[in-house]
């Protein structure tokens, strides 16, 4: 790890944010790149490819017009998702350091408001939550690899299904040490650093993922329901299709990408000055596109051959999908590598969301990887120890916005994060690229072909995803009731 030094320009010497005045001439550490462009799409689309790919996207196709969703969504997906993932990926990149250094830089180099800062303290603050409680769902699906695999949810009837899952949700100790080995096993690989961790995790865990996909995207074509399922996510029912399912699909195209959370920024600081951020970014998003689309084959076909009612969110992975395999050929092993492919998902993005603290925090304090890995790691756990027991000790119910929440503390750390964080951020960085940095660097930076593709960028950047997000923000108790 190298370190560097330069002379501020303006120092923040105000508020809660202020810069420390012991580094006050900043110290830039550099973290390291990534080995290759293909590295860095290989790591981003592992971080996107999470749960609400994998269970809720499926859904919110076949509830609202399976392809007429689906134009809707690819239109949001090319027109707010990817100029915002090239803005954050351009961001992290002309930083080079966590999202909180690098916006305090950025916005110091072009004479910008300090508070701007701000901004990646958003992405961090609201990733760090984030990682909090998706460490405790990733538990749930480290549990079930070996009940899949043994045989525990053989022979079971819906509600016996059911009360598995419930008497694990509501079991803190079972779910403490799921939680934990969890939570050591991204710190231990996160430890290590970008070349000797992320990397190597990436290289292996990434093609995992999308052989465990593919695998059981063979096994769905096996199923009579095989056919059945391609059109009801595919074929356009416009009927079905409303304003509603617009929203839906304009908030899905931000979530799906992990924006506003700080990991595109922190994985953008270890790209290549020479890897095109427009062509990369592009390759993200159509991973991710794809990714989701096969899951959504994956789980109708399933669903459908079962004879088991579509759901979304916990209650299809963990209920009606072990309940419909139950009823199918062979059913064991397509379940034991759907649940693989949930714990191996929710590592890349545990990584990912992992890594924006624990750079900043070996930037502010000059600490080492290692002892980086344990504050945060500790701080995750008891984190999630908070989540854990709202399902149960401490849960408590409350209205936010017209919607009932009856899980607690757990439902005040998803408001907090996906609904406030997360949109307001990724909408502040939007309106830093568009209006706060100068034309010609983000010009020069971007690199594109045509004055029309980066001019439709920069507007887009200034007015449309600003627009788009507040849109989401406001109809977020909507998306996630």
């Amino acid at each position: 790890m190298k370190i560097g030094w330069f002379r501020r320009r303006r120092l923040d010497t105000r508020g809660p944010f202020a810069t420390p005045p012991e580094t006050r001439m900043t110290r830039i550490v550099v973290h390291g790149r990534w080995s290759s462009a293909g590295m860095f799409v290989l790591a981003a689309s592992g971080a996107t490819i999470g749960f609400n790919n994998i269970w809720h996207f499926p859904y919110l196709v076949g509830a609202n017009g399976g392809g007429a969703f689906l134009i809707v969504y690819l239109f949001c997906v090319l027109v707010i998702g990817l100029p915002l993932l090239m803005a954050e990926v351009m961001l992290g990149r002309l930083g080079r350091a966590s999202p909180i250094t690098a916006m305090r830089q950025l916005a110091d180099r072009a004479r910008g408001d300090p508070n701007w800062v701000l901004v990646g303290w958003a992405g961090v603050l609201g990733g760090f939550l984030i990682l909090s409680y998706l460490s405790v769902i990733a538990g749930w699906a480290l549990a079930y690899v070996p009940r899949m695999a043994f045989g525990v949810l053989a022979g079971q009837t819906a509600d016996g299904v059911a009360s598995l899952f419930t008497q694990l949700v509501t079991d803190p100790e079972k779910q403490l040490f799921w939680h934990g080995l969890f939570v050591a096993a991204t710190m231990l690989i996160a430890a290590r650093g970008l070349r000797a961790g992320i990397e190597p995790l990436v290289r292996y865990a990434a093609p995992l993922l999308f052989g465990l996909l593919a695998a059981l995207l063979v096994y769905a074509a096996t199923t009579d329901a095989f056919t059945r399922a391609l059109a009801h996510l595919f074929q356009p029912d416009f009927t079905k299709l409303t304003m509603t399912g617009v929203v839906l699909a304009l908030g899905h195209a931000f979530f799906s990408l992990g924006l506003g959370a700080g990991v595109m920024l922190m994985y953008g600081a270890y790209l290549d000055d020479a890897a095109p951020v427009a062509g990369t970014s592009l390759l993200v998003v159509a991973v991710d596109t794809v990714a989701g689309l096969a899951a959504g084959v994956v789980v109708f076909s399933v669903l459908f051959a079962g004879g088991v009612d579509p759901a979304a969110g916990p209650g299809l992975a963990f209920q009606a999908l072990p309940l419909a395999l139950d009823h199918l050929p062979l059913g064991r092993f397509p379940g034991t590598a759907f649940f693989l492919l949930l714990v191996v998902a929710a590592g890349l993005s545990a990584v990912a969301l992992a890594e924006p603290a624990l750079a900043w925090l070996t930037e502010r304090f000059d600490i080492s990887r290692a002892r980086a890995a344990v504050a945060g790691g500790a701080a995750v756990w008891l984190l999630g120890l908070i989540s854990i027991l709202s399902f149960d000790y401490w849960g408590f119910s409350f209205k936010f916005l017209g919607t009932v929440k009856r899980l607690g503390f757990f439902d005040i750390l998803q408001i907090l994060t996906v609904q406030v964080l997360l949109p307001l951020g990724a909408a502040a960085i939007a309106l830093f690229c568009g209006w706060v940095m100068k034309p010609e660097v983000t010009r020069a930076q971007l690199n594109l072909r045509t004055p029309c593709a980066y001019d439709a960028w920069l507007w887009l950047t200034r007015l449309a995803i600003p627009a788009a997000l507040l849109i989401v923000f406001f109809n977020i108790p909507r998306l996630f009731l």
